[in-house]
């Protein structure tokens, strides 16, 4: 299977960032009311690298995510995917661009109650209007060590087992880039950890560039690098991260504005 999807990249290379964003600002609300979700955010996310975005509550997070995964509309900058500005694309390329070319993971799995394991990996080529290639359904749920839960319902499934065929379904359409909203926070240890192996392993294996928002020191940990935002901006960026540094860091939240200036 081949990365394929809208406004393909050609002559793309490594050194052009899988994701980029630019100056981006989201403000919500008018007047003395307003509320800047993101005030200027800059970053760019190099092609088979793995991210952990981090910050406190209100620091711009979901707010990041929901802007280059094409859910909200910037207020004003650049949201660019493999050097395409994606920034202003009517709501119909938008979507096309998140089934062909962005992968999801949720907290909450986000599968299909009704579809088996395998149907639920296959759905973003059914709503696409393909059909599924059954045995490339298969050898994402062998990547994930679930082959033999291919006709099992969610419901027959542990919660660590639901959020690795949602990790399945993500990888099967070989995104350009992979987005994990706090994929492990409604997992125990054990299954966080498999589910952590799996993300870096789709990272060190396929070069899925992978970015994961995460409150977890552990999980972000197994990232090759953190960014720490708050109030918006990006206020420090940590590679090699270690549980106790990035622990330590979010402890001194307030005084990161400062370092990154």
């Amino acid at each position: 299977m081949m990365r394929g999807g809208i406004d393909s990249v050609v002559g793309m290379t490594d050194q052009t960032p899988a994701l980029a964003v630019e100056d981006l600002r989201k403000r919500y609300g008018q007047g003395a009311g307003a509320v800047d979700a993101l005030a200027g955010l800059d970053l760019a996310f190099p092609v088979g690298t793995f991210t952990a975005v981090m910050g406190p509550s209100g620091s711009g997070k979901s707010t990041f995510l929901a802007c280059v995964a094409g859910l909200d509309r910037p207020t004003s900058g650049r949201v660019l995917l493999g050097g395409v500005d994606v920034t202003h694309w009517d709501e119909r390329r938008r979507t096309q661009m998140r089934r062909d070319r962005i992968g999801f993971v949720f907290q909450d799995y986000s599968l299909v109650p009704y579809l088996t394991a395998a149907e639920n990996v296959a759905l973003p080529a059914r709503l696409a209007g393909r059909t599924a290639d059954p045995a490339a359904v298969r050898a994402a749920l062998a990547r994930v060590g679930l082959a033999e839960h291919a006709e099992h319902l969610p419901d027959a499934m542990s919660g660590g087992q639901q959020q690795r065929v949602a990790l399945a379904r993500a990888l099967y359409g070989e995104p350009a880039v992979l987005l994990a909203d706090e994929p492990t926070g409604a997992l125990d240890t054990t299954n966080a950890r498999e589910v952590l192996g799996l993300l870096r392993a789709a990272v060190d294996d396929l070069r899925q560039t992978t970015v994961m928002v995460t409150h977890d020191p552990i999980a972000a940990a197994t990232a090759d690098s953190v960014v720490f935002l708050v109030d918006g901006r990006m206020a420090g960026r940590m590679s090699k991260p270690t549980p106790d540094a990035v622990a330590a860091q979010l402890a001194h939240l307030d005084q990161l504005p400062a370092v990154a200036r």
